[in-house]
């Protein structure tokens, strides 16, 4: 899996691309999710366009984000989920816990 990231109107906006899984998918995640919060942010927006899939190692992930950045002081929002993903978010029961957007845009306005 790759990950880039870039900055737009105070938000820091991880995009991975590839398969957020057990191994390699999993680790990229939480380095990018590291080195954003390494960097002084605050508000960081996952962009999942990218991403064909995730397993629950990858839910996993996104979880323990979720968890860091809060215990940080800021705030995880997630946008362009593919159906895989939110098939695996809602079959662990995790969907309830993230602020979902559709577009990047909306999840930007709504920091």
């Amino acid at each position: 899996m790759q990950v880039t990231a870039q900055h737009r109107e105070g938000v820091t906006i991880i995009y991975p691309k590839g398969k957020i899984t057990i191994g390699m998918g999993d680790v990229a995640l939480r380095d990018a999710v590291g080195s954003a919060l390494d960097g002084g942010a605050t508000k960081i927006l996952i962009n999942f366009k990218g991403v064909s899939t995730a397993d629950s190692s990858g839910v996993g992930e996104m979880v323990a984000a979720s968890t860091t950045i809060t215990n940080r002081g800021g705030a995880l929002k997630l946008c362009d989920l593919p159906k895989k993903v939110t098939n695996v978010l809602r079959i662990t029961q995790m969907i309830a816990i993230f602020d979902i957007f559709d577009t990047e845009d909306e999840a930007i306005g709504s920091f």
